[in-house]
């Protein structure tokens, strides 16, 4: 069985973070691990408290996953703390980790900045230079950038400037206004793709975000090539919100198990 770990925060209401990323892994049949960064009391409709976890126990937690149950593919969440970055960046270098999504959880929908200015300096620095891919949302894009973006030409500098710097992947989000949820792919080399959707008239898109990362990271996993890992996560992601689970009495969750018994059961 190939397998995969996130690197991330606990939602405890189950829609976000690791909770997410398990289940979207689960649902491709990639067995899944995770390292925790960080506890939260939040549900749909907010975070109350969050409990960091120290950087050693951190960096505990990815000494045992790697001497033992080798990840075919990472994909790492919002992490908060300079340490906790530096120390992620450590560890996927001394293990020489591969397939390594990152989804840089930076600025909020509506562009509040979630992190530090010293923290986002840390994840340019150690840990984007590592990312086989990273998959900004656009206000995310424009810190990475220092872009202005407002127009899909805009999303191309955009990427092409973030792959230039960093020397990975790029997968730009769309939406936030921009367009119909169409997303920009500029894999490193190659000629960038973009990927058309219509948007999904569901409000509750809790842990759109984490979901996405996590199936390219499985796809990833499963050896598919980086043009159809986000293919095929775009099409799960699709899926999971156009079944329109409505729990909670905020932006809820997605159904991570829509297709559990149909195409993502399929052994591959």
């Amino acid at each position: 069985m190939n397998t995969a770990l996130t690197i991330a925060g606990s939602d405890s209401s189950g829609g976000a973070g690791i909770q997410a990323d398990i289940k979207t892994m689960t649902a491709h049949r990639v067995y899944a691990m995770s390292a925790i960064t960080a506890l939260t009391a939040q549900n749909t409709t907010g975070v109350t408290d969050i409990m960091e976890v120290t950087p050693k126990f951190l960096a505990e937690q990815l000494d045992s996953i790697f001497t033992d149950i080798y990840p075919d593919a990472v994909k790492t969440g919002m992490v908060s703390g300079v340490e906790l970055i530096g120390v992620i960046a450590s560890k996927l270098t001394e293990y020489q980790a591969k397939n390594i999504v990152v989804d840089p959880v930076m600025v909020a929908t509506s562009g509040a900045k979630l992190i530090s200015e010293d923290a986002i300096d840390t994840l340019r620095t150690k840990l984007l230079p590592l990312a086989t891919i990273v998959t900004p949302n656009i206000p995310e894009a424009q810190v990475l950038s220092g872009l202005t973006i407002c127009t899909e030409k805009d999303m191309l500098s955009a990427a092409e400037k973030i792959s230039h710097t960093f020397g990975c992947s790029v997968l730009l989000k769309g939406g936030h206004n921009l367009n119909d949820a169409n997303d920009l792919l500029w894999e490193h080399g190659k000629e960038p793709v973009w990927f058309y959707g219509k948007r999904i008239d569901n409000p509750n898109t809790h842990g759109t975000g984490c979901t996405l990362s996590s199936a390219i990271a499985s796809n990833l996993a499963k050896g598919r090539d980086l043009k159809t890992a986000v293919r095929d996560a775009k099409t799960y992601i699709s899926g999971a919100l156009a079944d329109m689970l409505d729990l909670g009495k905020g932006s809820g969750p997605m159904n991570h198990a829509f297709g559990i018994n149909g195409e993502y059961s399929e052994s591959e």
